[in-house]
């Protein structure tokens, strides 16, 4: 399905004004190109989860999409704290989130599970103290499941 298509999205730490940017971005090119509309919640929904959390954890980072043959590479790096413990950080509702991400209601510790559960791959490196990347697959199928 796909003739390779792709774009960048630079994210800056406790900015929100273009929070939502990639993923709506990425959302319109897969309605553009005719896919199913499950696919393209999933892939929105892990593309904002991850725009999110560069924005409350990270003093900057990127998000890059690519659009190619039968599947969609999200990666989303960042200049952050890093994780400690990527086992803790997966479960439901484990938060690092400062207050005042959760004062603008973010940090439930939803983030990084929604995308596990919306990806149909999902790998994240990260070295404390460094930062965190994150490389999200989610295929392309003609009937839009996981």
């Amino acid at each position: 399905m796909g003739a390779g298509k792709s774009d960048y999205f630079p994210l800056k730490g406790g900015d929100f004004s273009d929070a939502g940017v990639g993923s709506k971005c990425l959302r319109s090119e897969l309605a553009e190109m005719g896919v199913p509309g499950e696919t393209i919640r999933r892939a929105a929904i892990c593309a904002f989860e991850a725009e999110i959390n560069v924005i409350i954890h990270a003093v900057a980072g990127s998000l890059n999409y690519r659009i190619e043959g039968d599947e969609i590479k999200i990666t989303v790096t960042d200049m952050g704290p890093g994780i400690e413990d990527i086992g803790l950080a997966m479960k439901e509702g484990y938060t690092t989130a400062p207050d005042w991400a959760r004062e603008f209601g973010w940090g439930s510790g939803m983030g990084l599970p929604n995308i596990k559960k919306n990806a149909d791959a999902l790998q994240i490196d990260s070295v404390p103290g460094e930062g965190t990347t994150l490389e999200i697959i989610i295929n392309l199928r003609a009937d839009g499941q996981k």
